[in-house]
């Protein structure tokens, strides 16, 4: 099956509302450091194609409930560098609209203004994730991800064309794209809602996390050595990760956009992913 419920570990601190995922290609090319898909994917910032994917795909949306929601994607990027060159993610819009089915998008590429013209014709929302606006901060920790300047371009494009459209703020990392938060914010005023997540390490994150940001680390470190471990994650302690979501919350709600926050154990409305906005 290549449409499955989300959140297969039944993770202690997600919120979010019950809906499937699809990821069209397995790995992903961003190279996020603070990436967590490489605890559980082999070769991770590889991307590869899946066998026979849209045939096997097609069979399944026949039977699919159209009532919930498809997410694309939450392992691997529906957007790889590849994806200019295969289509394959289009072709599954493509599949998605002849079937009628619901779609929540989330990407840290800015390839989806290319589908504009069959994401206006779905029941979808589009998101993008934006840990900074700082392009020099943004190229440190995902390398390889178009910049947030493009990608916030492509998706006031999509707002344009009359899609719903939301932000990911993820990861807040204290020291570091905290500190930009306000100028991050300002850039994403024109969405309808913004999901913040706190940074959250696993310990290979934290190896590639120590290897590129060495001053950093020595001082952020210490905190999450005071934090929970939660789920195999390293947490900053609750104290202070409340102190950044209720900061970033009263932000975002000033200028009139919806609030969410992904396995914090902190509030939400009205959905922690945005799957509110995707029409019925």
């Amino acid at each position: 099956m290549y449409v499955r419920p989300f959140d297969p570990w039944k993770a202690k601190l997600c919120t979010c509302p019950f809906k499937y995922t699809l990821n069209v290609y397995t790995g992903c090319d961003h190279a996020c450091v603070y990436c967590y898909i490489t605890s559980y994917i082999p070769n991770a910032f590889r991307v590869r194609t899946k066998e026979g994917l849209l045939p096997k795909l097609e069979k399944e949306l026949r039977k699919f409930d159209r009532r919930y929601i498809i997410a694309l994607s939450y392992s691997s990027d529906p957007y790889p560098t590849i994806e200019r060159r295969l289509g394959i993610t289009r072709k599954v819009l493509e599949l998605f609209k002849r079937y009628g089915i619901r779609c929540l998008l989330l990407t840290k590429s800015d390839i989806f203004e290319r589908d504009i013209d069959i994401l206006s014709e779905l029941k979808c929302a589009v998101g993008i994730t934006v840990t900074t606006v700082d392009g020099r901060k943004a190229k440190l920790l995902e390398p390889n991800a178009p910049s947030p300047r493009d990608r916030i371009r492509a998706l006031e494009k999509v707002k344009e064309a009359g899609i719903p459209v939301y932000a990911r703020i993820d990861p807040i990392i204290p020291f570091y794209t905290w500190g930009d938060f306000d100028e991050t914010l300002d850039a994403l005023s024109f969405v309808n809602h913004i999901t913040v997540s706190t940074l959250k390490l696993r310990p290979d994150s934290k190896r590639r996390m120590f290897a590129k940001f060495p001053e950093l680390m020595e001082r952020l470190w210490p905190l999450y050595e005071e934090g929970e471990r939660i789920g195999g994650y390293y947490y900053l302690p609750q104290k202070l990760r409340f102190e950044i979501l209720r900061e970033a919350e009263r932000k975002i709600r000033e200028r009139g956009i919806t609030f969410g926050s992904c396995r914090e154990g902190y509030r939400s409305f009205p959905s922690c992913d945005g799957s509110h906005l995707v029409p019925l």
